[in-house]
């Protein structure tokens, strides 16, 4: 065998075994990340709604208005309301709504958001405790993930793992598990994560952040394995320079 072909053989090994030891770290990482069976982007629902029954005299907003604190949603009128009004059993104002002097009742949004699933229209008559709307209170989004974990990986779960959030056009956001909760079935934890990030922006990402898009979740599990630090190291240096 000439020269150059050991020279050759060697290299080649060279390449085999640096192929099978990044390929080895690879599958040492995915092995350390669980993906998420479901998640979706989500706000803070406030409902609205009445203790009283009665007909709506009017409804002053629309589905997907952005509303302020104090701002009138929407006008009742209720004939137990104002016998309780009669006989001073109501609190004319509160953060959720008011009463004028004739009994009617305005409901006023709580918080500062989106208005959503309106179920009622001028006219209409509604029950007590019936919820006519809800309020996303503008920001706070954040991500609901469910996930499948054996026990083994729900013990490698740290508070406030890293978890890889991919919008629908791919683009990633960096967020932290907030919440478990997790429910035991057939063996495995069936957990559903709550996910924050302050790059959960209302309307960002050309509108794709926003409640209800689907999103993929990854969250990061505690690495137990031998050759947690060199992966760790790989996976790092390739996010520091781009890739």
């Amino acid at each position: 065998m000439t020269w150059a072909n050991r020279f050759k053989l060697l290299v080649g090994l060279v390449a085999v075994v640096g192929i099978v030891a990044v390929l080895t770290l690879v599958f040492n990482q995915r092995q350390a990340q669980v993906m998420s069976a479901s998640a979706s982007i989500q706000a803070a629902e406030y409902p609205v709604g009445s203790d009283y029954g009665g007909t709506v005299l009017d409804r002053l907003v629309d589905d997907g208005d952005q509303v302020r604190a104090g701002q009138a949603l929407f006008t009742l009128q209720s004939p137990t309301l104002q016998a309780d009004l009669a006989e001073g059993l109501v609190t004319v104002d509160s953060v959720a709504y008011s009463v004028a002097d004739d009994g009617v009742l305005t409901l006023t949004a709580s918080v500062d958001g989106t208005l959503t699933d309106i179920t009622t229209e001028r006219g209409s008559f509604v029950q007590a405790g019936q919820v006519l709307a809800v309020i996303d209170k503008t920001g706070s989004l954040f991500v609901s993930a469910d996930f499948v974990l054996t026990s083994g990986d729900y013990a490698r779960i740290e508070p406030g793992a890293a978890v890889d959030i991919v919008l629908p056009n791919q683009a990633r956001v960096a967020g932290t598990m907030d919440t478990l909760d997790v429910q035991t079935a057939d063996g495995q934890a069936e957990t559903t994560a709550k996910v924050v990030s302050p790059d959960l922006v209302d309307g960002a990402a050309n509108g794709l952040i926003a409640p209800g898009t689907p999103v993929t979740a990854t969250i990061a599990l505690r690495d137990d394995g031998l050759l947690a630090g060199a992966s760790d190291g790989l996976f790092s240096f390739l996010r520091t320079i781009g890739l």
